[in-house]
């Protein structure tokens, strides 16, 4: 459509005549015809008021009349206006909009742009003598990015101020309706999750998979599969699956018959080794119920394990239980340094002052484990300093938030007793994702540590509460399956193993679980010298198949021994990449590399760390809380698939957005580029 830049900054007497949509902004006002040299009599214009005579224009040509004889349309960017608009502002409206339309010609065809879906990505030549044309739907996908990334509902753009706002830069451009927007999101869903289905139909190893669960503004009940794997180039790789609605009443039931649907629209119930999930118990009827069923088809082994970062959480939370008031003040006093510039300056002067360390601001003030401890740390390390700013800022601050000895003491032995905890939660969140193995190792440090440690009377009830939850975390982690998954992990081997975990039979049936599952044969049977045709033919059999059996036995000792081999060498450094020691070492292994690659994914939290224990936890929980229903799968899914390096697809087609950038650039220089020549003529 074409435009000229200089239009949207002409001052407000020279501003066309808007249509009824684009008059939301502008008081209305009586249109008044203007002579241009001519004296003939025109045709009246039937109105409320006195009718006025109006001139045969010679701008109607490039105009053309509706059906109903209520609107005229201009020929070259369809811009709509009354019937009654003056002719002199049409004149105005081709001379501001088309430069050189008197040059194009007599018969003048309409080339209003019609709405599409799909964009184009085709630049086509402007006719010299005209403005540069824009094609509007791009700006629609652009917003449908804008949509995703800021995981917003189609609905945002319904808002009226901010469709005003498009209209005053342009009043051309037209937004889609929201339900188109909509379907939009549909159709790209649809094309996108087939992307994500035929890239795990390439997958050769196990799958493990995490569940996730939350409630909506709405009181709807979702759950979120996320699945990780590791690719032959020894890389993770993870994918959200689905976000599905669980219907109610929301048990383990609906919550198995929601996950068996995902898994088998992906083709990956066959595939998968293992399921992590939130440590609720309609979760964890959802994930026994779904062993049976794997089970019972011989699908192979499946374990399903509880989230080690949510118990964290919970632990941390029973630590935390006594100094919540206290944790309180000081969060309101970092809220106050947060916004106001004078205050937080006055608390670095004191800071540096008093030789308290330095602070970067914002603090972070949430109430998740990195804003609490993030209270307790400020108390400990700059107590002095933050008692003088609330004092010499007493009239805005008052004295609530000075805290008394007693409280001080709190806060210092509950700071100390957190000190592993703060630790270890930084370690995962930093070396994420963390092998089940080192998490492992972390949970029964922190066993150690509440066991060991002498708490005061009121803290207590809190550690018994806390050993309560490692033990039951521990009980469902104490399986041949974790131990299987622990001594993969070249850090840990069977020397780090936790003494609740080390066992002489886990060891031998990791070997029988590596020998039955992992050494490849071309004979019919892996772990029994005699076929099941050797049964019935009485255990008679050639020469050449004892020959055979034997060669089996030694290749199979040799399967063996690369188990011994790799659990006799000393572990790797704590530091090691676990994936890169097995690219390298994949040559010297080749059959435990391959069950290292299964059970390596096998995720140890259902979450990412770093989304639960830290602040941008909130923000996700707030757009997962507020997106409504019929918006939720398709931007979130979208969003994440964007994210992983999916490309946007509509009906199979790529949305090339870089190429959209592109050209919107280039139409805004155009554009500038035809204003500066209209002032310089």
């Amino acid at each position: 459509m074409d435009w000229s830049v200089n239009n949207a900054f002409k001052s407000y007497k020279d501003m066309e005549p808007k249509s009824t949509m684009d008059m939301v902004l502008i008081p209305n006002m009586d249109t008044i015809d203007i002579v241009l040299g001519s004296s003939e009599k025109g045709n009246v214009v039937p109105s409320a008021k006195p009718r006025k005579k109006t001139m045969t224009s010679v701008y109607l040509k490039y105009f053309e009349t509706a059906p109903d004889g209520k609107t005229r349309r201009c020929k070259f960017c369809g811009q709509s206006y009354s019937i009654a608009t003056a002719t002199g502002n049409l004149g105005r409206h081709l001379s501001n909009r088309h430069p050189g339309y008197d040059k194009t010609g007599e018969n003048v065809t309409s080339s209003a742009p019609q709405p599409s879906t799909t964009p184009t990505v085709i630049k086509k030549p402007q006719p010299q003598g005209r403005a540069p044309q824009v094609d509007y739907d791009h700006l629609n996908w652009l917003l449908i990015k804008w949509l995703i990334l800021a995981t917003l509902p189609p609905s945002t753009l319904e808002e009226k101020w901010l469709a005003n706002s498009f209209k005053f830069l342009n009043p051309s451009i037209q937004l889609w309706p929201g339900e188109k927007y909509k379907a939009v999101f549909r159709e790209v869903f649809r094309s996108m999750r087939e992307d994500v289905r035929a890239s795990l139909e390439q997958v050769s190893s196990k799958v493990s998979i995490a569940l996730d669960f939350w409630t909506s503004y709405e009181q709807i009940f979702y759950m979120s599969i996320t699945c990780q794997w590791i690719d032959e180039n020894w890389s993770f790789q993870k994918v959200l699956l689905d976000i599905c609605q669980v219907p109610y009443p929301c048990t383990g039931s609906e919550i198995y018959n929601s996950l068996v649907k995902v898994l088998k629209m992906y083709n990956i119930e066959n595939k998968v080794l293992s399921c992590t999930h939130d440590n609720s118990q309609n979760a964890i009827h959802a994930c026994h119920a779904l062993k049976e069923d794997l089970d019972g088809q011989k699908m192979g082994p499946f374990c399903f394990i509880p989230c080690a970062a949510r118990t964290l959480s919970l632990i941390i939370d029973d630590a935390l239980r006594t100094t919540k008031p206290v944790i309180a003040k000081v969060r309101e006093f970092v809220q106050e340094l947060n916004a106001s510039l004078d205050i937080s300056e006055d608390f670095v002067q004191l800071a540096t002052a008093y030789k308290e360390g330095s602070w970067q601001f914002p603090l972070d003030a949430s109430a998740r484990w990195s804003g609490s401890y993030q209270m307790l740390d400020l108390i400990q390390k700059a107590g002095k300093s933050m008692d003088a700013v609330v004092r010499k800022n007493e009239e805005m601050l008052g004295n609530r938030m000075l805290l008394n000895t007693a409280e001080k003491n709190v806060v210092n032995i509950v700071h100390n007793y957190l000190e592993p905890f703060y630790k270890v939660i930084s370690e995962i969140c930093v070396n994420a994702p963390p092998t089940i193995g080192m998490v492992i190792v972390y949970m029964d440090h922190i066993s150690d540590t509440i066991t060991t440690r002498q708490p005061p009377d009121w803290l207590k009830n809190p550690a018994e509460d806390m050993a309560k939850k490692l033990r039951s975390y521990n009980n469902q982690v104490c399986n041949i399956f974790i131990y299987m998954t622990a001594i993969l992990d070249p850090r840990i081997k069977c020397e780090l193993i936790p003494e609740s975990l080390n066992s002489e039979n886990y060891l031998e049936e990791a070997r029988a679980h590596f020998v039955r599952n992992y050494y490849t044969t071309p004979f019919s049977s892996m772990t029994s010298g005699y076929s099941s045709q050797d049964i019935e033919d009485g255990g008679a059999v050639s020469f050449a198949e004892e020959i055979a059996r034997k060669k089996r036995r030694a290749s199979m000792s040799n399967a063996t021994d690369e188990l011994t081999q790799y659990l006799s060498e000393s572990p790797a450094p704590t530091k090691t990449d676990v994936l890169e020691w097995w690219k390298v070492n994949s040559t010297r292994y080749p059959r435990l590399s391959a069950m290292a690659r299964d059970f390596l994914a096998v995720q140890a939290t259902s979450v990412k760390p770093d989304e639960l224990f830290c602040s941008k936890g909130d923000e996700i929980d707030k757009q997962r809380f507020c997106m409504p229903h019929d918006s939720t799968q398709a931007i979130l899914c979208i969003k994440s698939w964007t994210q992983g390096g999916l490309k946007l697809k509509y009906k199979s087609t790529e949305i090339d957005y870089e190429r959209l950038m592109e050209m919107a650039a280039a139409a805004a220089a155009d554009i500038s580029s035809a204003g500066i020549d209209k002032k310089q003529k």
